[in-house]
């Protein structure tokens, strides 16, 4: 992705987000200009808030490197916050199930189980649309409609936590949890680990000769196929890596964010995830500085709406606007293109 391109992206991103933010918050505060400013400065306004501003775009990170594999192997994973939610589902039963396991073995353990129940997801569509010709938007889609309210059902009357009010998973041991590494925001390292799969999502992709043969493969199937790649192969591998980024998602939010799988947790990540993924342009190291920007105007618009009193819910707003904004964008590059 050209570097004009992508600032263009962000700009229209960020544009789309203050146009349909800004203006409601301004209408619906009490002061307009306080509201409006707290919006631009309440995310660096303490130590918390750029935590939270961090951890959200750690998140955001792991999925949207997930959606840029599905994009550059030529499929579309829509079933992101099914997958979320199932990682983070398995990840807080299996921790506590076998809780009696040294951490040091039963975490990765478990984050090897939860990528590849998550992988087979992503696998099971691809499948379905290399011998079926079932389209993997769709599939993957509906797999994750129908995925939400199994879970939320084995979530209230399975695996809840009788001792609490909530509509959670027991939570998982300390022994379990990541270190905060910037008290009081639940911000940890995770965001290493986020930093370092896009790093290598990229060299993959850009610095490899099987990442060429992803990238020609999702750009041009006939030309692939005459120089003798597997299309199909490749069209497989990018849905389980992809569905398997999105359990990474899952994992960390219970692991090192929330602690316990609540119903509905995942709310927004995997569409956020994938305005990320449009507005890098299917560039993994292009995500950080995207998921930092989509991080930012959330947590300054529910921030700022927290700090005015007002009750709407200003991060759907900005999510939509972005997704529709980017998308557009997208379109009319590529119908430019031809």
């Amino acid at each position: 992705m050209k570097k004009s391109s992508y600032l263009y992206s962000v700009l229209i991103a960020v544009f789309a987000g203050l146009v349909v933010s800004v203006p409601v918050l301004a209408v619906r505060a009490a002061n307009p200009a306080e509201a409006v400013a707290e919006f631009f400065l309440l995310p660096f306004a303490s130590r918390y808030s750029v935590g939270v501003l961090l951890n959200t775009a750690t998140l955001f990170v792991f999925a949207a490197c997930g959606m840029c594999m599905s994009f550059q192997s030529g499929c579309f994973n829509l079933g992101g916050e099914g997958q979320i939610y199932l990682a983070g589902f398995l990840t807080a039963v299996l921790l506590n199930r076998f809780s009696f396991v040294p951490p040091l073995v039963l975490v990765p353990l478990v984050f090897a189980a939860v990528f590849c129940v998550c992988g087979l997801t992503g696998l099971f569509c691809a499948v379905c649309r290399v011998y079926r010709n079932i389209n993997e938007l769709l599939s993957s889609f509906l797999f994750s409609c129908a995925l939400i309210p199994i879970i939320d059902y084995l979530i209230v009357d399975c695996f809840r936590d009788e001792k609490k009010s909530l509509l959670a998973t027991p939570f998982i041991a300390d022994g379990f949890r990541l270190k905060s590494i910037l008290p009081p925001s639940q911000l940890n390292v995770s965001l290493f680990f986020a930093v370092a799969l896009a790093i290598a999502f990229y060299c993959y992709l850009y610095k490899t000769k099987k990442g060429y043969v992803t990238r020609v493969c999702g750009k041009a199937e006939e030309f692939a196929e005459y120089c003798g790649y597997s299309v199909n192969s490749e069209k497989m591998r990018g849905m389980f890596i992809s569905a398997g980024c999105h359990g990474m998602s899952g994992f960390f939010a219970v692991t090192g964010t929330y602690f316990t799988c609540h119903s509905g947790f995942y709310s927004g990540m995997g569409w956020n995830a994938l305005s990320v993924a449009l507005m890098a342009g299917a560039n993994p190291l292009l995500v950080i500085p995207s998921a930092l920007v989509m991080s930012y105007m959330l947590v300054a618009a529910d921030q700022s709406v927290l700090m005015s009193g007002g009750s709407f819910d200003a991060a759907n707003l900005i999510q939509a606007a972005v997704l529709i904004a980017i998308s557009a964008h997208d379109f009319a590059g590529r119908k430019g293109k031809k």
